[in-house]
C-alpha cells in the first residue's frame, strides 16, 4: 500500500510543478482538457479490446494524470481539490453498498444493481435515467438506458421474448421500406435498440462486439488492398468477384 501512496504523491508533486512552470500546462483549463480526456478514454478502450495490458497500464496513467489535472485547476479556484473528489467517491461507494457497509442483503449482481438505483432515487434524482450522460455514443447510451431500467424491474422476463421483439421490429422496418414511408429511420432505430437489448440477455457487450467486427473488417480489407497491389491490380478497377477472391483468402488467414 505504501508504494502506491508514494506513487500517487509523486504524481501530485509533478502536477504542482508542471502547473507552476510549464507554459502549456499553465494555460490549460477544465474546458481545454475535455477533448483530450475523451481521446485518452478511447485509447484505453482500444487497449482493452486488443488485450494489450502494457498499453492498458499506460493509458490508465494518462487518465489518472487528467483527473489530477482537473482537481488541481479546481483547487486553484477554491472549488475542490483531489482529496474532496476522492472522499466524495468513497462516501458514495459506502452509501451505495449497504450489503457491505450496512445490514442490507444482496445475494446477486442484480440485487446490487437494483439497490444502487433505488438509493440514487432516494438521494434526490427524479429519474433512474438521469445518470446516463447525454454525450455517450448512441449504442453505449442504449445499453446503459436498458441496464438502468432493468435495475428497477422494467425488463423482459427471458431472452426468447426479446428475440421475438427483434423479429417484430424487423418486420415493421421491412413494411416501412416496402411502403417507402417517412418512418424508416425510426423503425431502423427500433431494430438496433431491440438488438442491443437482446445482446444484454445473451451476455454480449454490443459496443465491443461491433468494434471487434470493425477491426476484423479493416484487417481483411487492408489485406485485400495490399495483396491485390502486389498482383498489379488497382482498387476501384477490380470486379467484385476479383475482390472476393482476396477477401476469402483474408478470412482463411
Amino acid at each position: 500500500m505504501e508504494n502506491k501512496l508514494e506513487a500517487f504523491k509523486r504524481l501530485l508533486v509533478i502536477m504542482d510543478e508542471l502547473r507552476a512552470q510549464c507554459p502549456w500546462d499553465k494555460k490549460q483549463t477544465i474546458q481545454s482538457l475535455r477533448h483530450l480526456t475523451i481521446e485518452e478514454t478511447y485509447e484505453l478502450a482500444d487497449a482493452i479490446l486488443d488485450e494489450n495490458l502494457e498499453e492498458v497500464k499506460e493509458e490508465i496513467g494518462d487518465l489518472m494524470l487528467h483527473m489530477v489535472f482537473y482537481a488541481k485547476i479546481a483547487s486553484e479556484t477554491g472549488d475542490f481539490d483531489i482529496a474532496d473528489a476522492l472522499n466524495s467517491v468513497c462516501d458514495k461507494l459506502v452509501e451505495r453498498h449497504p450489503h457491505i457497509y450496512g445490514d442490507v442483503i444482496a445475494e446477486s449482481e442484480e440485487d446490487v444493481k437494483a439497490n444502487w438505483e433505488k438509493i440514487k432515487l432516494k438521494s434526490g434524482k427524479k429519474s433512474v435515467l438521469e445518470g446516463v450522460p447525454k454525450s455517450l455514443p448512441a449504442m453505449v447510451k442504449a445499453t446503459r438506458i436498458q441496464e438502468k431500467a432493468r435495475g428497477v424491474g422494467f425488463d423482459w422476463d427471458n431472452q426468447s421474448q426479446v428475440w421475438a421483439k427483434v423479429n417484430e421490429e424487423l418486420a415493421e422496418l421491412q413494411e416501412e421500406i416496402e411502403q417507402k414511408t417517412d418512418n424508416i429511420e425510426d423503425e431502423f432505430g427500433d431494430v438496433l435498440f431491440s438488438l442491443i437489448n437482446y445482446a444484454r440477455f445473451i451476455g454480449v457487450d454490443p459496443e465491443s462486439a461491433l468494434e471487434k467486427t470493425n477491426k476484423k473488417f479493416i484487417k481483411r480489407f487492408q489485406y485485400l488492398e495490399a495483396e491485390s497491389k502486389k498482383d498489379g491490380k488497382v482498387m476501384g478497377e477490380m470486379t467484385l468477384p476479383e475482390m472476393d477472391e482476396y477477401w476469402n483468402k483474408a478470412k482463411k488467414l
